[in-house]
């Protein structure tokens, strides 16, 4: 059950970069991209960055860290690259970025999938952390997978008036010692 939005504050757009992993999907049919942005942007944020990258940890983890350090970044959203196969290792370089990990997202992100996927939703590695004060969520690379994340999670987490918190109102604080 999401909070409530409090309508008497400004709402505070963040810029996000999507980034798809995928070894065959290019721009043309990057359906589960194509959804993270315009979800985004109909919320009110800016797409600053999109890119496609193949199952390939080192470049992953090379695009991740640097989207970390560039200060026009607040938030990376990926999608692919989470499951189990071989290929998979989204997950991985996510984590090899990471200052600290948000634990919570990946569990709320299965239970909610749950409810419509059943026990199909253990084979879901989402993960979730902050790295040089920028939010990084690992989404699976289905279309349902990255609307219920937005729709259930992210359009609130990342909107400063839901209450009672959200990860935007965090931000300032992200990099504090």
């Amino acid at each position: 059950m999401p909070g409530k939005i409090d309508t008497s504050l400004p709402f505070k757009p963040v810029n996000i970069a999507v980034l798809t992993v995928s070894d065959t999907r290019s721009l043309a049919t990057d359906s589960s991209g194509d959804i993270l942005v315009q979800r985004a942007e109909k919320a009110g944020h800016a797409i600053v960055e999109r890119k496609i990258l193949p199952d390939d940890l080192d470049q992953l983890v090379v695009q991740l860290r640097a989207w970390s350090l560039e200060p026009n970044v607040d938030v990376v959203i990926s999608t692919g690259g989470t499951g189990v196969t071989g290929r998979d290792v989204t997950t991985e370089a996510h984590q090899a970025v990471y200052d600290k990990e948000i634990s919570g997202f990946g569990e709320l992100f299965r239970w909610l999938s749950y409810a419509k996927i059943g026990t199909s939703t253990i084979q879901s590695r989402a993960v979730a952390g902050v790295a040089n004060g920028t939010y990084m969520f690992a989404l699976p690379g289905s279309n349902g997978a990255c609307k219920d994340a937005w729709d259930d999670i992210l359009v609130y987490q990342l909107d400063f008036r839901h209450r009672p918190c959200n990860f935007v109102e965090l931000m300032p604080r992200l990099l504090e010692k």
